[in-house]
Protein backbone atom coordinates (compact mmCIF):
# COMPACT_ATOMS: atom_id res chain seq x y z
CA UNK A 1 0.00 0.00 0.00
CA UNK A 2 1.30 3.37 -0.93
CA UNK A 3 0.40 6.99 -0.25
CA UNK A 4 0.10 9.62 -2.96
CA UNK A 5 -0.25 12.93 -1.16
CA UNK A 6 -1.27 15.95 -3.24
CA UNK A 7 -1.25 18.49 -0.39
CA UNK A 8 0.52 18.47 2.96
CA UNK A 9 1.07 20.97 5.76
CA UNK A 10 2.92 21.24 9.06
CA UNK A 11 1.30 22.19 12.36
CA UNK A 12 2.45 22.41 15.96
CA UNK A 13 1.17 19.37 17.85
CA UNK A 14 -1.27 20.18 20.61
CA UNK A 15 -0.82 17.18 22.89
CA UNK A 16 0.52 13.76 21.97
CA UNK A 17 -0.42 12.52 18.51
CA UNK A 18 -0.01 9.01 17.13
CA UNK A 19 1.02 8.33 13.54
CA UNK A 20 -1.70 7.83 10.93
CA UNK A 21 -4.42 9.44 13.05
CA UNK A 22 -6.90 12.23 12.31
CA UNK A 23 -5.75 15.68 13.46
CA UNK A 24 -7.99 18.71 13.99
CA UNK A 25 -7.43 22.28 12.82
CA UNK A 26 -6.19 23.03 16.37
CA UNK A 27 -3.33 20.56 15.87
CA UNK A 28 -4.75 17.98 18.28
CA UNK A 29 -5.54 14.32 17.69
CA UNK A 30 -9.28 13.95 17.10
CA UNK A 31 -11.12 12.87 20.26
CA UNK A 32 -14.79 13.28 19.33
CA UNK A 33 -16.63 10.94 16.97
CA UNK A 34 -17.09 12.65 13.61
CA UNK A 35 -15.26 15.88 14.46
CA UNK A 36 -13.80 18.06 11.72
CA UNK A 37 -10.39 16.89 10.51
CA UNK A 38 -7.56 18.96 8.99
CA UNK A 39 -5.37 16.02 7.99
CA UNK A 40 -3.74 12.72 8.89
CA UNK A 41 -0.53 12.65 10.95
CA UNK A 42 2.48 11.28 9.10
CA UNK A 43 4.39 10.41 12.31
CA UNK A 44 4.09 10.43 16.09
CA UNK A 45 4.52 13.81 17.78
CA UNK A 46 4.66 15.16 21.33
CA UNK A 47 3.08 18.40 22.51
CA UNK A 48 4.69 21.43 20.86
CA UNK A 49 6.60 19.49 18.22
CA UNK A 50 6.19 20.16 14.49
CA UNK A 51 3.91 17.61 12.87
CA UNK A 52 3.60 16.87 9.16
CA UNK A 53 0.04 16.27 7.99
CA UNK A 54 -1.29 14.76 4.80
CA UNK A 55 -4.22 16.99 3.86
CA UNK A 56 -5.33 15.79 0.42
CA UNK A 57 -4.73 12.69 -1.66
CA UNK A 58 -4.31 8.98 -1.01
CA UNK A 59 -2.97 8.26 2.50
CA UNK A 60 -2.59 5.41 4.94
CA UNK A 61 -4.79 5.78 8.01
CA UNK A 62 -5.34 3.59 11.06
CA UNK A 63 -8.74 1.89 11.25
CA UNK A 64 -10.98 1.93 14.30
CA UNK A 65 -13.15 -1.00 13.17
CA UNK A 66 -14.26 -2.95 10.10
CA UNK A 67 -14.13 -0.89 6.88
CA UNK A 68 -14.99 -1.73 3.27
CA UNK A 69 -13.80 0.04 0.11
CA UNK A 70 -16.06 2.99 -0.66
CA UNK A 71 -17.16 3.58 2.94
CA UNK A 72 -17.39 7.20 4.10
CA UNK A 73 -14.90 7.67 6.93
CA UNK A 74 -15.07 9.83 10.05
CA UNK A 75 -12.70 10.12 13.02
CA UNK A 76 -13.40 8.09 16.15
CA UNK A 77 -12.55 9.13 19.72
CA UNK A 78 -8.93 8.01 19.21
CA UNK A 79 -8.41 9.72 15.85
CA UNK A 80 -8.78 6.47 13.92
CA UNK A 81 -10.91 6.09 10.79
CA UNK A 82 -14.33 4.48 11.21
CA UNK A 83 -17.40 4.09 9.01
CA UNK A 84 -19.69 7.10 9.28
CA UNK A 85 -22.53 6.18 11.67
CA UNK A 86 -24.65 8.90 9.99
CA UNK A 87 -26.44 9.95 13.16
CA UNK A 88 -26.06 13.60 12.17
CA UNK A 89 -23.35 16.22 12.23
CA UNK A 90 -20.38 13.99 11.41
CA UNK A 91 -17.60 15.37 9.23
CA UNK A 92 -16.68 12.84 6.54
CA UNK A 93 -12.97 13.38 5.90
CA UNK A 94 -12.25 10.50 3.47
CA UNK A 95 -13.49 7.51 1.51
CA UNK A 96 -11.97 4.09 2.10
CA UNK A 97 -9.94 2.64 -0.75
CA UNK A 98 -8.75 -0.38 1.21
CA UNK A 99 -10.48 -2.70 3.65
CA UNK A 100 -9.99 -3.49 7.34
CA UNK A 101 -11.42 -6.46 9.20
CA UNK A 102 -11.14 -4.63 12.53
CA UNK A 103 -9.39 -1.94 14.53
CA UNK A 104 -5.75 -0.88 14.36
CA UNK A 105 -5.08 -1.85 10.76
CA UNK A 106 -3.58 0.49 8.16
CA UNK A 107 -5.80 1.12 5.17
CA UNK A 108 -5.58 3.35 2.15
CA UNK A 109 -8.05 6.23 2.05
CA UNK A 110 -8.78 9.16 -0.26
CA UNK A 111 -8.77 12.38 1.78
CA UNK A 112 -11.24 15.03 0.69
Amino acid sequence: MESNVILSDTVEASGAIAARRAVTFAGAQATTLGEKVFGISDTNANDGEPLALSVMGFVMVQSGGPISPGDDLVADTQGRAVVNPAVGGEYVFAEAVGAASGADQLIKALLR
